[in-house]
């Protein structure tokens, strides 16, 4: 006989998962100790939201389902935030919570709530296991879903009766491991875009996550110097080619957008972060084409010369060879020069904006400082509000999943998640979490979590003591004050610094980062402008 939990532990590691996220508590504590049991690194935080944060740090540096697991009740709904962000991101994550007897349903046993109603909502699929003998092909399910098609977080309801439950090992019958589909296009319509870049002159490539989660970087760029065209990413799907390519032009984004006459967005969505594709951001007359796995996704666009359903790394093999022979990358090359050239003109102007003496610190100087520390191979994690609208105008990525954010769903607090996450499922790379004030003190504990499991990651705070800027100080519950949480981070046992002028930024990233290499977590705190205001568009039409 085996127990239900012990199934939950090998269903798990047969899914390839390695480390996890949990915050203990009945009846998931010998699910997570099955876990460990069967090789897994289990690592608990301080709260549950983190666990679903870091799971999908992990997600995104793995390229493949990250896990996290939590008790009934208050537990399993704290992942809520955490999974409703992976939902928005399109982020694969699988979610356990434990819950309530079966046997005492309706009956006020303790944690007694709905957890599955809760959970549908901010999840791509959930559901409930009833027998505990079938938990590993409920397992395998819940892992597929969460990667196949379009990615997103699933949840698995475990009740306790379930979860220690006897089960004849006999009667148990586990699930065959599937390969992910990679559905390539419709050659037609592959023909179709194919002329359509014949025709064009201005063409331009936007792509997003999915090329991320289709591991389609090299074919991505493969793509790219075949053909000629200019790229650009999302906030999120940066990196996947690097940013010094010779073929991007980060400071000329505005000025692509408006002339670009066919526009090709590859495995992403068109929302708010492109202004959805809609004028005046995209010239009226510009002709568009979508690739996506998610045949919906294409079908909310409206004004589409041709959609690609497939996975992306499949359709952009597919242009490629259609497009051999019948385009030369010189064709665009007048439009790359335009590009350039625009790029140059804001060089200088924009470099002088990030070499600020001045104090309070300038948030941009900031960002410089980190930019020109880092190494190429680094993981960042940017969260806040300010300093994460400039560290995305500042700071370059080079390699695909290695820059974090909250991502189109905005969540405040994912940064030192993220960062745990990330140095978790990379343990050999750099990870930087560069944060606002306010956004750190949502997850500001997890510093802890830093310092137990031996997570050392370089933490930067910018701090301009509050939310926002605010130069008049008018926003409601803006000020938080200046806080050491440098002082805080060495209560934990970490290294901390503090530092109040420009200059001071590089020594104290070079110190930090040394005790980082000792294996030890370090926080640097900079005191940075609280009248600093990133120069971003208005996300919602209430902003002021």
């Amino acid at each position: 006989m085996v127990k239900g939990y012990e199934l939950f532990g090998q269903a798990v590691a047969a899914e390839g998962s390695d480390v996890g996220f949990f915050l203990m508590g009945g009846p998931s504590n010998d699910a997570i100790k099955a876990c460990t049991a069967q090789g897994v690194r289990m690592i608990d935080v301080r709260h549950e939201q983190a666990a679903a944060m870091m799971a999908q740090a992990y997600a995104r540096i793995r390229a493949k389902p990250g896990f996290c697991v939590a008790a009934s009740g208050p537990g399993t709904i704290n992942l809520s935030t955490g999974l409703a962000n992976a939902l928005i991101d399109c982020a694969p994550v699988v979610a356990f919570g434990g819950s309530s007897p079966i046997g005492q349903y309706a009956r006020g046993a303790f944690q007694e709530i709905d957890q599955l109603a809760i959970m549908k909502p901010v999840t791509k699929f959930a559901e409930r296991v009833h027998d505990a003998a079938r938990i590993p092909e409920y397992v395998a399910r819940a892992f597929r879903i969460a990667a196949s098609g379009k990615p997103g977080p699933v949840y698995l309801d475990l009740p306790g009766d379930v979860l220690y439950a006897d089960v004849d090992e006999a009667s148990v019958r586990w699930p065959r491991k599937q390969p992910q589909a990679k559905p390539a296009a419709d050659p037609a319509e592959i023909a179709r875009v194919v002329e359509l870049l014949g025709k064009a002159e201005r063409p331009l490539l936007l792509t997003g996550s999915g090329i991320i989660w289709s591991q389609a970087s090299e074919v991505l760029q493969a793509f790219v110097e075949a053909t000629g065209i200019p790229f650009y990413t999302t906030p999120q799907g940066r990196g996947v080619i690097p940013e010094d390519h010779d073929f991007f032009f980060p400071l000329a984004r505005s000025a692509a957008f408006r002339e670009a006459d066919l526009v090709i967005v590859a495995g992403t969505r068109l929302n708010y972060v492109f202004s959805y594709g809609e004028p005046p951001r995209f010239s009226e007359n510009a002709r568009l084409v979508r690739i996506d796995i998610d045949p919906a996704e294409i079908d909310s666009s409206l004004r589409l010369e041709a959609g690609l359903v497939g996975d992306a790394g499949q359709v952009l093999n597919q242009l490629r060879s259609a497009a051999e022979g019948k385009l030369d990358p010189e064709r665009y090359a007048p439009w790359r020069e335009r590009l350039a050239a625009e790029n140059r003109r804001k060089e200088e102007k924009h470099e002088a904006s990030l070499s600020s003496d001045q104090t309070p610190i300038h948030p941009l100087r900031l960002c410089k400082e980190i930019r020109d520390f880092i190494s190429r191979d680094a993981i960042l994690c940017v969260d806040g509000q300010e300093i994460l609208n400039y560290g995305r105008q500042t700071i370059p990525s080079y390699r695909p999943g290695h820059r974090l954010n909250s991502g189109p769903f905005g969540t405040m607090g994912v940064g030192l998640p993220f960062g745990l996450g990330a140095k978790a499922a990379a343990p050999e790379r750099d990870v930087v979490v560069l944060h606002g004030d306010g956004s750190f003190g949502l997850n500001g504990l997890e510093i802890d979590t830093a310092v137990r499991h031996k997570l050392p990651v370089l933490i930067v705070i910018s701090l301009n003591g509050g939310w926002t800027a605010d130069p008049e100080r008018k926003k409601p519950g803006r000020d938080l004050g200046y806080t050491r949480f440098d002082q805080m981070a060495e209560a934990f046992g970490c290294y901390g610094e503090y530092v109040e002028r420009p200059e001071g930024i590089r020594p104290a990233l070079e110190r930090a980062a040394a005790e980082v290499a000792k294996g030890r977590v370090a926080l640097v705190n900079v005191v940075t402008d609280w009248r600093a205001r990133a120069g971003t568009a208005n996300f919602t039409n209430y902003s002021t």
